[in-house]
């Protein structure tokens, strides 16, 4: 069969980099379109109709449910949900929508959904008919999302330390690296080489976008074109002039430049407590 025309909505770079790496192991799927917002997500699914979009509940702007709202009927995709919030999954499975998968991603999750639109799409169900009912549901829903918004406790959309990882795509496949496995990066021309593990992995990239995707509370930029992982520092060594040289337990010897070494004298105050 034709692959699903698919797009996929996250305001956070990581976890749609993670999406669409997992979703192209998947012949049935094509990714058409990322969008990190709400009204990308709109202009992309008037434009390309869509067949599929997976899209996250709680953004920025306009959130998940809005987007629904704002589609017309013969646009309508078929939605799998993709959230953080176990109440916002609940309701969205009750909206018709083809599947909801909670984060951190899982990929057994995943395939379900996959296959739950495979067999929606095969069995000619009608886009505008669902989206009558999927809307006054989610009015209802928004309704009783805003009067209790107040007391909703703060959900923490942040992964652990050990699940964050880096999507680093080569030749068709995509390599999932846990970010506490990553001791250093650095720039080589328009590429960055990711050292983790005694392997190093090459990615397209520029070292400002390369720190976008990288957990701030791990890693620190030491150099305008090295990041370190401050867990993996040994020790660090003061040179002449207020410069530093930070020694890794691998081994690796980085040099601090001098617009990035009050870091690392925080570092050192800290490591002094």
């Amino acid at each position: 069969m034709t692959p699903l025309k698919t797009i996929i909505v996250d305001d956070e770079p990581l976890a749609l980099g993670v999406l669409h790496a997992c979703l192209s192991e998947f012949p049935e799927i094509e990714v058409v379109a990322e969008c990190r917002n709400g009204r990308e997500a709109i202009e992309a699914t008037l434009t390309l109709q869509p067949d599929l979009m997976f899209l996250d509940i709680h953004m920025p702007g306009k959130n998940g449910f809005e987007v629904i709202k704002a589609l017309q009927n013969d646009v309508m995709p078929m939605v799998v949900f993709v959230t953080t919030y176990q109440q916002y999954a609940l309701d969205a499975f009750d909206l018709h929508a083809v599947d909801y998968i909670p984060k951190p991603l899982d990929e057994e999750r995943l395939a379900r959904a996959v296959g739950r639109a495979l067999e929606r799409f095969q069995s000619s169900h009608s886009k505008g008919d669902a989206k009558q009912p999927l809307i006054g549901a989610i009015d209802d829903l928004l309704q009783r999302l805003s009067q209790n918004a107040d007391s909703a406790p703060v959900a923490n959309n942040e992964p652990s330390l050990a699940e964050a990882k880096l999507v680093v795509r080569d030749a068709g496949s995509a390599r999932m690296i846990p970010q506490h496995t990553i001791d250093w990066v650095d720039a080589a021309g328009d590429y960055m080489c990711i050292h983790a593990e005694g392997e190093t992995h090459i990615m397209r990239s520029t070292v400002k976008e390369l720190a976008s995707l990288l957990d701030e509370r791990l890693f620190q930029r030491i150099h305008r074109s090295t990041i370190v992982n401050v867990d993996r520092i040994a020790s660090v060594q003061s040179l002449s002039k207020g410069d530093y040289l930070v020694l890794l337990e691998c081994g690796e010897q980085l040099k601090v430049s001098r617009s990035y070494n009050e870091p690392i004298k925080q570092l050192l105050k800290r490591s002094d407590r």
